[in-house]
């Protein structure tokens, strides 16, 4: 009985540790795209992106890049 009720938490204890993976996956993914935002999210008076027009569509390219960047090498070690 005993060896029957440790397979079974076993089991559980290793689906528990794949969606633990895949959650740490996610919020690896979204840490430097909230960082970025909450920079950008502050009220600055003298910030210099604000007068380059193309600061915008370079901070979503860089958002977009490190996102398939960190997709693509999670990818390679298959974890997702």
């Amino acid at each position: 009985v005993t060896g029957v009720f440790e397979a079974y938490l076993s089991i559980i204890s290793n689906r528990l540790n794949e969606v633990m993976k895949q959650l740490t996956i996610l919020s690896t993914i979204f840490l430097p795209l909230t960082f970025l935002v909450g920079v950008y999210g502050m009220n600055f008076k003298f910030m210099p992106e604000l007068e380059i027009k193309e600061a915008y569509f370079a901070l979503w390219g860089i958002m977009i890049a490190v996102t398939l960047g960190m997709i693509y090498y999670f990818k390679t070690k298959k974890w997702v």
